[in-house]
């Protein structure tokens, strides 16, 4: 989700932001268990350590081969001849192995506008998978970006001669397949025309061509992820924002989780934990299966089966991704800076 723009984060009546931490150690407010499992996930000697202060909002994408993390920057209001656009880059952070706390000079500009885009995951062929929300003037569109050459293909523009609402998240299934969701938030937030589809999340085969609705029973789909078999699908309904201004934590504010069989086809949703304070964003998964899900005050940490284990305390947190050297490492963007949780625990 996006500030007040491309998303609602941080527009809404739920627990105001507080400055995130400098960061801290296991037993510290930084660290919360609910279950003593908690600590599987913590080992001997976690941390919470600001990577480097920057615009860092959305799409974190960690790629091992340049040990670089990209992401998607905090939308900022631009004029055009149609009026106002939020303008969002791509950057990247070249890291340093588990050294942090990082100079500026190392957070670098490949796209410079990016078409409001928001969530982002790693292609098989090593491009950037970009959730391109559009404007009133550009089409939204989930494309692939290639950082090294600049080029910029679309692959998903449309449902049938119908356009796309605005693209929030993306994944990527190791059959080939695209999975994204696409919620009205952009014509919500007056940067987008009216709606010509429903709140949908789809599965697109780049090798058929054919684009499939999956799933509808949103009212804000949001936040998607896979478990590490790639038999359970897990989707954030972030409906209780709407815009700025306008939250009611009545409507929807959980996550859903499919059965996903043969072929891709998707079962009946089951509701996954309860009720996530504020609204879910960002969602991943580690290798042993348990479920990392933002809300109001950092960053909820269930188990497989839903139960809640424990909380890294960030408020602010928007999304997040495992990485470096041993994928022990969540990296988080939280809009003023890139944060990193180092874990016992490895991303799927």
């Amino acid at each position: 989700m996006s500030a007040a723009v491309a998303s609602p984060e941080g527009a809404v009546a739920v627990p105001a932001r507080r400055r995130p931490p400098r960061g801290a150690a296991a037993g510290s407010p930084v660290f919360v268990e609910h279950d003593p499992a908690f600590a599987e996930v913590l080992g001997d000697d976690p941390r919470l350590v600001r990577v480097v202060a920057t615009d860092a909002h959305e799409g974190p994408v960690y790629v091992r081969d340049e040990d670089a993390l990209y992401f998607t920057t905090v939308p900022r209001r631009g004029r055009r001849a149609s009026g106002s656009v939020p303008r969002v880059a791509i950057k990247r952070v070249a890291l340093d192995g588990l050294r942090f706390r990082l100079a500026p000079e190392r957070v670098t500009v490949v796209r410079a506008d990016a078409n409001a885009a928001n969530g982002m995951t790693l292609g098989s062929d090593g491009r950037l998978l970009v959730c391109e929300q559009g404007t009133r003037l550009e089409p939204a569109r989930i494309s692939a970006f290639d950082p090294r050459t600049g080029e910029v293909e679309t692959v998903v523009g449309g449902f049938g001669c119908r356009p796309l609402n605005s693209p929030n998240d993306v994944v990527a299934r190791s059959d080939g397949t695209i999975w994204f969701t696409d919620p009205t938030y952009g014509h919500l937030q007056g940067f987008r025309p009216a709606p010509a589809l429903g709140e949908h999340v789809y599965r697109f085969d780049p090798a058929t061509g054919v684009l499939t609705v999956v799933a509808s029973t949103f009212d804000k789909p949001n936040g998607i992820a896979f478990s590490p078999d790639e038999r359970t699908l897990y989707v954030g309904d972030s409906g209780a924002i709407h815009g700025p201004g306008d939250y009611d934590a009545a409507r929807p504010r959980r996550v859903l989780s499919f059965g996903v069989g043969r072929g891709g086809a998707v079962g009946a949703p089951t509701a996954f934990a309860g009720a996530i304070p504020g609204f879910p964003d960002g969602i991943t998964t580690d290798a042993d299966g348990r479920v990392y899900v933002s809300g109001a005050g950092g960053v909820l940490v269930h188990s497989p089966s839903g139960r809640l284990l424990g909380e890294i305390r960030l408020p602010g947190a928007v999304n997040f991704t495992f990485g470096g050297p041993d994928r022990t490492v969540l990296f988080i963007t939280a809009d003023t800076a890139v944060w990193a949780a180092v874990l016992a625990a490895k991303g799927a």
